[in-house]
């Protein structure tokens, strides 16, 4: 599977491992993912239809997407029409212990890619 990352942040090694490759222009994706004010129906549909070419030309078959939940109905309806899967990581919590230069114990979640749910 060729997998885009529709996403704000960047794939994880496992991620990549299971065919997650990054578009050429991440600053580009994370522009039309991001909303700083509410965002208008054409204006949704606007960056969708611009994932989904930025996806199709990149020769991907799949993409994780990612983000707001207003935003992916929009973004997984474009990708559909254009013959891309989208599909979400599936994460697991992990609590991992760091210790610190002065040797105390900080709780940090990690979340560990485990395998995609798609539609």
């Amino acid at each position: 599977m060729n997998i885009i990352n529709l996403t704000q942040h960047f794939a994880t090694e496992t991620q990549v491992k299971d065919g997650v490759f990054e578009p050429s222009d991440k600053n580009t994706i994370k522009n039309l993912l991001t909303f700083s004010t509410i965002p208008s129906k054409e204006d949704m549909v606007e960056r969708a239809k611009k994932l989904a070419q930025i996806a199709l030309e990149s020769k991907a078959d799949h993409a994780m997407v990612g983000g707001a939940a207003y935003f992916i109905p929009v973004l997984e309806s474009k990708l559909i029409a254009v013959g891309i899967k989208p599909l979400h990581s599936f994460t697991e919590r992990k609590s991992v212990d760091k210790i610190a230069d002065d040797g105390s114990v900080q709780k940090v979640s990690v979340f560990e890619h485990i395998g995609w749910v798609g539609l």
